[in-house]
């Protein structure tokens, strides 16, 4: 059996422990043993064996009775960063984005049921909304993870509402599932999505895709912003035509052209 083929080749104690690696988050920074082989899903001694190693090797440190990640941990997602164009060619526009609007603004990827923050740009204020670089976030929620879903194949929409939860137990319900669906539609005709305070009370986004070469959105690019100091008429009119106009220019840096190019 050749490398990659489904069968025996399969490593359990590497799979285990990036399960234990992905426990920890940002509302999850710290843990105990018995915290993390609960959310692993795995003994409390193989996660033991797990996060000893973990802390030998330096990926993890101890305090008393919790678990945290140290900073050799980001050389995982810091490799994939870097390989991954979009990231590195969006800062710049990010960064005048950001200085234009005086607002924070970021670029995301779809993987899986969440999308997950790969670029940003802070506004330069004391107190600055928007996700850090790694968050995960339910893509039926967010600005950006409707501008991804409406960019998926009618199969893999449906593989993803089948496979979609919210964050109360139990499977989407068919009224949910039928409004998302429509709000996707409109997102594929509009070309943006426009969210008010859905995600979080006072908070405000608008993204808009970012092209490949194949003409497809392969990302999203957002702008966020807390209610009381943009309205939805300032959002539409002011920084919706910004960002689709940077994302015409990062998506040619990515390889897209238009018909009309």
């Amino acid at each position: 059996m050749s490398i990659g083929e489904v069968g025996t080749d399969r490593v359990r104690s590497l799979e285990r422990g990036l399960a234990v690696l992905s426990t920890f988050t940002c509302e999850q920074s710290e843990l105990t043993l018995s915290e993390v082989a609960a959310h692993a899903h795995l003994a409390r001694a193989t996660a033991r064996r797990i996060l000893l190693t973990l802390e030998r090797l330096g990926y993890v440190a101890r305090e008393g009775r919790t678990f945290s990640l140290r900073a050799r941990a980001l050389d995982v997602g810091y490799a994939y960063l870097s390989s991954l164009p979009v990231a590195e060619i969006a800062v710049p526009y990010l960064v005048e984005i950001s200085r234009h609007v005086n607002e924070s603004c970021s670029v995301a990827v779809l993987d899986g049921r969440d999308i997950v923050h790969v670029a940003r740009a802070p506004v330069g204020r004391i107190v600055s909304i928007g996700p850090p670089i790694g968050t995960r976030l339910p893509a039926h929620r967010t600005a950006m993870g409707q501008i991804m879903l409406a960019a998926l194949a009618p199969a893999d929409l449906d593989a993803h509402f089948a496979d979609c939860r919210l964050e109360a137990p139990g499977q989407l319900s068919a009224a949910t599932e039928q409004l998302l669906r429509k709000a996707v539609a409109r997102v594929r005709v509009n070309g943006f999505a426009l969210m008010d305070q859905e995600l979080e009370v006072g908070i405000r986004s608008v993204a808009v895709p970012l092209l490949g070469s194949g003409g497809v959105a392969n990302a999203a690019l957002s702008v966020s912003a807390q209610s009381g100091r943009m309205s939805l008429d300032q959002f539409r009119e002011d920084v919706l035509p910004l960002i689709l106009d940077t994302a015409a220019l990062i998506s040619q840096d990515l390889g897209y052209r238009s018909a009309r190019s």
